[in-house]
């Protein structure tokens, strides 16, 4: 869900706090799933032995250091990964298998295939002495926000917070509506075959039937019932890809046993960052302290 080149309301702009922060350490890593190598970027603050540590989930078609426009040239991610960094929070940004510089097809992703991508990633942060995988958070946006809540309520190692950005809270009726009903239709009758399609700004997409099954089968609002961490639900009533909002962020905490915070702001689904980066940093700044009050 992503390169969305939409306008929305300029908000003058804004640099993030203390940014300026030399970072430690930035490493590529890779680990295994399925024989498959997944990488990942992982970025560590400085004048910190051991942090509390992000993981940090893309989006549809997306990759790891994810958007870059003319306001975030570095991408989305890296972005905020330097301002968590400035925070003291380490964080580890991966590609999901057939993404970015990951091994593997795009055409087999499903939802279900990066959670295990995902909590595959949680294990290999648990091999590191630079981070504290006792204070773990996940951070997903878009359909990374609908695997960040599968990892919540299915991880092993306890999930301190986690933090939704625009996050695809019901896949059964957002992809349908986004990719067309009729694509949907025919990935689900393909047999296996993958099914292409061009999304909204182009590109073409392939897609098997395992995904199109997952749409009905993941249901990201039953997952964080069953997760009674603290939860942060960032949405944009400008967003023409996860709509309504902000009523699609609050379904996920309606059913959400534990505390829970909605942010809503009038951006869209790149949270204006075609704009200029204000939100987005404002987004990242209430993201972090959200974080970091959870990690104590």
């Amino acid at each position: 869900m992503r390169h969305f080149k939409l306008l929305a309301a300029c908000i003058g702009v804004a640099s993030l706090s203390a940014v300026s922060a030399a970072v430690l350490a930035q490493q590529v890593v890779s680990f295994q799933v399925a024989g498959q190598k997944v990488v990942g970027t992982l970025e560590l603050p400085a004048n910190v032995s051991t942090a509390p540590v992000v993981l940090m989930l893309h989006g549809f078609t997306g990759s790891r250091n994810e958007l870059a426009t003319p306001a975030v040239k570095e991408g989305i991610f890296a972005h905020a990964a330097k301002a968590f960094a400035a925070q003291g929070l380490a964080s580890l940004r991966i590609d999901f298998r057939g993404s970015g510089e990951s091994e593997g097809q795009f055409e087999d992703t499903t939802l279900t295939g990066q959670a295990a991508d995902a909590l595959a990633a949680i294990d290999f942060l648990k091999t590191l002495k630079s981070v504290d995988v006792s204070r773990l958070s996940v951070v997903g946006w878009s359909q990374g926000g609908a695997v960040a809540t599968m990892v919540a309520a299915r991880s092993a190692t306890l999930v301190r917070s986690v933090a939704l950005w625009a996050p695809a809270s019901v896949p059964a009726a957002t992809y349908p509506a986004f990719l067309g009903v009729e694509y949907v239709k025919s990935g689900l009758a393909s047999g296996g075959k993958a099914v292409s399609t061009k999304l909204p700004w182009g590109a073409e997409v392939s897609l098997k039937t395992a995904f199109f099954e997952d749409l009905y089968k993941v249901s990201p609002v039953a997952e964080l019932a069953r997760y009674s961490g603290p939860v942060f639900v960032a949405v944009g009533t400008n967003d023409p890809v996860v709509t309504p909002q902000p009523a699609m962020g609050q379904v996920l905490l309606s059913y959400h046993p534990g505390p829970g915070e909605l942010w809503v702001r009038p951006m869209d689904h790149s949270f204006n960052a075609f704009v200029n980066a204000t939100t987005l940093d404002e987004m990242v700044d209430a993201t972090s302290a959200f974080i970091r009050r959870h990690s104590q």
